[in-house]
């Protein structure tokens, strides 16, 4: 039996690989098919018709790149946003007890629990009367408030999860606080660091609802509302470009993720030397 362990082992994992695979090869098969075979009731991955002019209609048609820049300023600058506020947050939640930890935890699980529908209409009014509606700031904002409380969960189960005992010797040491935090609790932090970062940017380039509300100007649409665009006004749907828009909308996600793969494997193994 044990001989069979690890053949099924990898086994399952290609099973995995290819479930979690699947649906994006077949968007990269869709975004080469003409219009003519996506709607026709035969079904094959390779297409018999290739449609490159799918990715020159999406980027000409909707004006995808000036979405995607808007899309990318919004994702990163709303991550710099949670990453400064969440880390000194986590930090004080995690160490520190009393009414601000009691406070800042019931602020968390209300702020998961509550419908989005239902804060729309105040947001957007508070929004308008600072005169941040139709703005790319005021979406950064939204975004980095949305985001928030989970990215402060996530980074306080990392500070808990880092022994008081390395603090405390550092200041035996002679360490000031301020040093403690950027020699020893920060770089055993990296890898929740890197970790809120990827999920805040994912959340924040993913997001529909908020820029469907705040945005009316086509030259602040983000990705989310231009892809949209590809459904017309009687609901026909232009499936080969929306397929090859989906496929370059999905190209900054996959290069941020990469870059920030290297610094999780970095952070983790400098947490390993440092700890």
């Amino acid at each position: 039996m044990r001989v069979l362990v690890k053949p099924a082992q990898y086994l399952a994992l290609a099973a995995y690989i290819v479930f979690l695979g699947f649906p994006l090869l077949w968007l990269v098969s869709a975004s080469f098919k003409s219009s003519a075979e996506l709607n026709s009731l035969t079904v094959n991955l390779i297409p018999q018709d290739w449609r490159w002019e799918n990715f020159s209609e999406a980027l000409e048609r909707q004006g995808l790149v000036r979405s995607a820049a808007n899309s990318i300023v919004v994702a990163l600058v709303s991550t710099a946003l949670v990453i400064l506020i969440a880390l000194p947050a986590a930090y004080a939640l995690a160490r520190f007890r009393g009414l601000l930890r009691t406070v800042g935890t019931g602020w968390i699980l209300v702020s998961q629990v509550f419908p989005v529908i239902l804060i729309i209409l105040p947001l957007f009014l508070i929004l308008r009367t600072i005169g941040l509606t139709d703005s790319l700031v005021g979406l950064t904002l939204v975004h980095a408030t949305y985001t928030l409380p989970f990215a402060l969960w996530m980074l306080q189960g990392y500070v808990t999860a880092i022994p008081t005992e390395l603090e405390e010797a550092g200041a035996m040491d002679g360490a000031g606080r301020t040093r403690v935090l950027r020699e020893i609790v920060f770089p055993l932090l990296m890898p929740g660091i890197v970790a809120t970062a990827m999920f805040s940017f994912v959340s924040s380039w993913n997001e529909f609802f908020f820029a469907l509300v705040l945005l009316q100007s086509p030259d602040n649409y983000t990705l989310p509302i231009t892809l949209k665009m590809f459904i017309g006004g009687e609901g026909k749907v232009a499936l080969g470009p929306l397929a090859a828009g989906s496929v370059l909308a999905a190209i900054p996600s996959i290069v941020f993720f990469s870059f920030m793969q290297k610094k999780l494997t970095g952070g983790l193994l400098s947490g390993a030397v440092k700890g």
